[in-house]
């Protein structure tokens, strides 16, 4: 930014100035405000589509002050880019004092992507002393905020941020809370979600027929407290279903067995871990020693679930059945004043899981969840300030002292991420769909970039209709200056199949398609803003589509050189192949990827591989070999998750899982009740001589792996051995990729779903840094595809010989 030279005297003059970046719904106005006010300047502040505007007159002096000290004064939650400012002529006559204002409505429907908005923080340290303090006014009240806290993106119906463009727009401020709004002395000046009990959304306790058991409406409870209803059947073993910030959540006492027992039954999740809700870190004390950088994680204002390390069998007799067989804890601290409340008076670990059925989206509306939720919660504690948009909440773990996200939603989405190198700033105007399972999509506008919050797996009809409405929606508002639209390799992804219907509002940006992998790695590139040329991307996930006589790809060392058509992929090694019988049930059950292993290298008949024998009837396990034998139904894949699956499947820990990462969550828990010098399998790297353009030049060949592996089984070696053994022998076969096929690269990206796994993670990190590499990983965005349209975002930007796609 440049300002003019100095001048001789101080005349008046006008200045214009667009604040872009995070900017709304922190408070910035009102700071500005003030900062205005105190030069003597003179005009309007107005919220505006992506940032805020300043329209200012005064003296040019203080004019000068203000963008110099502008950046200082705002909120540590903001962030501000580059100011441009423009001189004006000045108005005659000059304003008449200052004002705070916004645009005029631009209606917003799902909102996947709303520039203009920030996300959802949970009470800051001021509204959280004000709700529990006795004496003052807003003491209890469920719905505190204020300036810089409280609910933003999951109540807006329109951008830019104002009340009058939220769901509050129908609680109208009663006398008290309208002083607090006007007085500029006040720390809830212009603060757009303001309220109290007198003014403000009301609770309501309901039963399962949705009757009022207390709260508005109520006849049998007249006076009682919703909350303190609430409570009272948490400790009776109830299910509650809670009408949170970004949708509804199902609240269990974590301590009662009887009671997590049956909400797993009832949700239909037998298996996969819960999280804790806590009023604070300490109510874990006997269990849990947080960090000082996992409790900074916890305590952020986004207040996600941090997985937080702790041996299964620890946890597993303190608080049975809250996530068996997982090596942490998801915990949370409350993300409203709702959850601080009820935490407080509960005074105990909470279940607090997702509001839905296995495998289906949230419910947002109390009619809905009263509906579909029917037959899990036993009670409803609701209220009536309506949700605009599903949210769920976010998850993170920290990675060498530094938060890793693993799911992007509640309190991170939609705030915007730079975009660096590639095209350069300004650069062209994009939208990528992200997969299937995770989906979310992306859009990029000049140097920033927005991915949606993670929607769920667009197999479930309700999540691909929020799809279909989310990626409507940004097509009508952007697809007139698209340049491109990107997409999966996978030809039977549905995010592909339901596109005719809507590129009618993009008519003119064409088409492309992203490799699964290499949209992996250069996600991890652009977050830590790298030139992809060169650069070695090292992808581990489920299944994705490649190309090649296997384009069923998993385990993939990649890198980008120079082409004639831009930057060409070079896939320097991946894991050897191996068939997984039954195909997509294989991905549903470790059992059938252990016997695909297990046909292609000889060892059916293997001692060590009775386990997996037992895990089918004679008549299955005849069916299956069969189909093997012919090459029949069973795809043979280069996955490093499916052989994570195998694994667990030979160690009987997995046969058939209930949700995707229960074979890996169960292997990484055994491998961190082992000891430290557990030693590692041989994975060695074979090399592949005329490979062709699509094939690798070595594989990683797990044979060795699984003889050695079968050997332990059968020798009755304890199970948490072979589980760290194989891990090691993963990372330093990796590693050894690495280093014959990238010697010289200084940098390596660490990406894809399987380094969600901690133990591989931090393994391969440690192992690298020995080597003299500097690994980078996923911090911000997701490892796994909930971070895919980033790396599609990337491809387009930085010159990768994509797939031209035609359109349906």
């Amino acid at each position: 930014m440049s300002l003019p030279g100095p001048i001789a005297a101080d005349p008046i003059a006008r200045l214009e100035l667009l604040c872009r970046g995070v900017v709304q719904g922190l408070g910035v106005r009102p700071r500005l405000w003030r900062l205005a006010q105190r030069l003597e300047l003179v005009g309007c502040l107005v919220n505006v589509a992506g940032g805020v505007r300043l329209e200012l007159q005064g003296k040019r002096s203080a004019l000068l002050a203000l963008l110099e000290r502008l950046p200082w004064e705002l909120p540590a939650a903001a962030r501000l880019e580059p100011l441009e400012p423009r001189w004006c002529t000045p108005q005659r006559p000059p304003p008449v004092g200052l004002r705070i204002a916004a645009d005029p409505p631009r209606p917003l429907g799902l909102g996947l992507i709303a520039p203009a908005l920030v996300a959802d923080q949970a009470p800051c340290p001021a509204c959280r002393a004000e709700l529990l303090d006795p004496a003052n006014r807003r003491h209890g009240y469920p719905f505190i905020s204020c300036s810089v806290c409280g609910p933003r993106y999951s109540i807006a119906t329109a951008e830019p941020f104002a009340r009058a463009h939220t769901t509050l727009a129908a609680f109208p401020l009663c006398p008290a809370c309208r002083a607090e709004f006007e007085d500029p002395a006040d720390r809830r000046f212009h603060a757009e979600t303001i309220g109290c009990a007198a003014c403000g959304p009301r609770l309501r306790l309901l039963d399962s027929a949705g009757v009022a058991l207390a709260g508005a409406g109520s006849s049998a409870a007249t006076g009682a407290d919703p909350l303190v209803v609430a409570v009272a059947l948490l400790r009776r073993g109830q299910v509650l279903a809670l009408q949170g910030v970004g949708g509804f959540q199902l609240l269990v006492n974590a301590a009662d067995a009887a009671a997590v027992a049956r909400l797993r039954q009832r949700k239909q999740r037998p298996h996969k871990p819960l999280a804790l809700l806590l009023e604070e870190p300490r109510g874990l004390a006997d269990l849990l020693q947080p960090s000082p950088a996992e409790c900074a994680a916890l305590a952020h204002p986004a207040a996600p679930i941090v997985l937080l390390p702790c041996r299964e069998d620890l946890h597993a007799a303190l608080l049975p059945g809250v996530a068996p067989a997982a090596p942490a804890l998801g915990v949370m601290l409350p993300a409203s004043g709702l959850h601080l409340l009820l935490a407080r008076a509960f005074a105990g670990p909470l279940v607090a899981t997702s509001g839905n059925r296995s495998g289906e989206p949230l419910c947002t509306d109390p009619a809905e969840a009263l509906e579909r939720l029917a037959g899990i919660a036993d009670a409803f504690l609701v209220h009536d300030r309506p949700i605009a948009r599903p949210l769920d909440d976010s998850v993170l773990q920290l990675i060498d002292g530094r938060p890793a996200q693993l799911r992007r939603a509640r309190g991170y989405a939609p705030e915007p991420l730079p975009l660096a190198g590639g095209a350069g700033d300004g650069g062209p105007a994009l939208l990528a769909l992200g997969g299937d399972l995770r989906s979310a999509p992306a859009l990029a506008l000049g140097d920033r970039f927005w991915l949606a919050p993670q929607l769920g797996d667009l197999a479930d009809g309700r999540c691909l209709a929020h799809w279909r409405l989310g990626v409507a929606e940004l097509l009508l508002r952007h697809g007139g200056g698209l340049a491109a639209v990107a997409l999966d390799r996978h030809p039977g992804y549905l995010s592909r199949s339901q596109l005719p219907a809507l590129l009618t509002a993009a008519p003119d940006a064409p088409l492309r398609e992203v490799g699964h992998h290499l949209a992996h790695g250069l996600a991890v590139a652009l977050e830590h803003g790298l030139a992809p040329e060169g650069l070695p991307l090292l992808a581990l996930d489920g299944l994705g589509y490649g190309a090649g006589a296997v384009p069923l790809w998993g385990c993939e060392l990649l890198r980008l050189e120079p082409g004639g058509a831009g930057l060409v992929l070079q896939r320097l090694a991946s894991l050897r192949p191996f068939p997984l019988p039954g195909a997509e049930r294989a991905v549903r059950e470790p059992r059938r990827s252990a016997l695909g292993l297990l046909h292609a290298a000889g060892l059916m008949a293997h001692p060590g591989a009775a386990a997996v024998r037992g895990q089918f009837t004679a008549a299955e396990l005849g069916l299956l070999q069969q189909a093997l034998a012919a090459d029949c139904q069973a795809p043979r894949c280069s996955s490093a998750g499916r052989l994570f699956d195998a694994v667990a499947a030979l160690l009987g820990l997995v046969a058939v899982a209930s949700h995707e990462a229960q074979a890996g969550l169960a292997l990484m828990a055994a491998a961190d009740r082992a000891p430290a010098a557990a030693g590692a399998y041989p994975l060695p790297l074979r090399r592949q001589p005329g490979a062709g353009a699509d094939e690798p030049r070595s594989l990683l060949d797990w044979q060795p792996l699984l003889l050695a592996l079968l050997v332990d089984r059968a020798a009755g070696r304890p199970l948490e051995l072979c589980a760290a053994r194989f891990h090691n022998g993963l990372v330093a076969g990796l590693v050894e990729a690495v280093l014959a096929q990238a010697p010289q690269a200084p940098v390596l990206a660490l990406a894809g779903g399987c380094f969600q796994n901690r133990l591989l993670l931090e393994g391969m990190i440690g192992a690298l840094r020995r080597h003299g590499l500097r690994p980078v990983w996923a911090e911000r965005l997701p490892a796994g595809d909930g971070g895919l349209a980033a790396g599609q975002i990337a491809a387009l930007r930085c010159g990768v010989a994509v797939t031209a796609v035609g359109r349906p």
